[in-house]
């Protein structure tokens, strides 16, 4: 498993499992710049026919074009936020509903088969029940590469 995503709704707990991770400092233009990528599966083995998260069985969170002052990312914690004029996150629902995300903060470490682990807190639009308070969401994942096998 490469991570869960938990949004803390004022009626459960919803929970993701994360399907694909992507995550790499671009330097371009003598600047560095954060791209994170994260998807989460569709599938619902582990979810009530009840639960809100029924409605909304996978979500994809993004992070891209955020300015950042090193390539390192090991040990940093990075604050984003939307403003007016830039935008840095994205989630798509891959249905026709918005969310937006707010007061994220990033946090990269390494776990212990030392690969790059993500912890990134926040908070994203409610729109499970369209509520106008954001709620907060949790999310922890790695981003170890994918080993593929190839039979001769």
């Amino acid at each position: 498993m490469k991570g869960i995503l938990k949004i803390y709704h004022p009626e459960e707990t919803l929970k993701y499992f994360i399907d694909s991770t992507y995550c790499k400092s671009v330097y371009s233009n003598k600047q560095n710049f954060l791209e994170v990528e994260v998807i989460t599966n569709d599938s619902l083995d582990h979810v009530e026919d009840d639960s809100l998260q029924y409605n909304f069985p996978q979500i994809s969170l993004n992070i891209f074009d955020f300015p950042i002052t090193t390539s390192e990312l090991e040990g940093q914690t990075f604050s984003v936020e939307d403003t007016d004029d830039d935008s840095y996150t994205e989630v798509d629902l891959f249905d026709d509903e918005e969310a937006f995300l707010f007061d994220n903060e990033l946090k990269f470490d390494k776990n212990d088969n030392d690969d790059l682990q993500l912890c990134w807190t926040g908070k994203i639009t409610d729109f499970y029940t369209g509520s106008e308070n954001p709620i907060e969401f949790k999310l922890k994942c790695h981003f170890r590469p994918d080993e593929i096998e190839v039979d001769d």
